[in-house]
């Protein structure tokens, strides 16, 4: 599985920015995906992650913020990111795996390359 992930810019606080994460070369419906990030000197974080089947879960630190969707019919899993805060810069990352829906790195088999957010304040 081969992943990108796109839409990463700049934009101000409480703006609101769109993540896709594309699938190639297999069809990514049999696969959990998941989004993270990781802020300089942090540890990547989960932000939350999407079944096969549609069920998903976020992190605390963005629920009601941030929602994650799937068109499998389009390799395609999206990232809304809604009143964006100085706190959520970081790189964004999209992984699959084939385990169950996780927020954790290890559980991931799959990255894509990162996406640059900043949020200004």
């Amino acid at each position: 599985v081969q992943l990108q992930a796109s839409g990463g810019g700049l934009v101000q606080s409480g703006g609101y920015l769109r993540l896709s994460c594309a699938a190639s070369v297999f069809p990514s419906e049999y696969y959990v995906v998941g989004w993270f990030r990781q802020a300089p000197g942090k540890e990547r974080e989960g932000v939350g992650c999407i079944s096969s089947s549609g069920s998903v879960s976020h992190a605390d630190s963005v629920k009601g913020r941030f929602t994650i969707s799937r068109d499998n019919g389009k390799n395609m899993v999206a990232l809304q990111m809604n009143s964006l805060k100085p706190g959520d810069t970081a790189v964004y990352y999209c992984a699959a795996s084939l385990n169950s829906i996780s927020h954790y790195v290890n559980a991931y088999n799959y990255w894509g390359q990162g996406t640059q957010v900043t949020v200004s304040s």
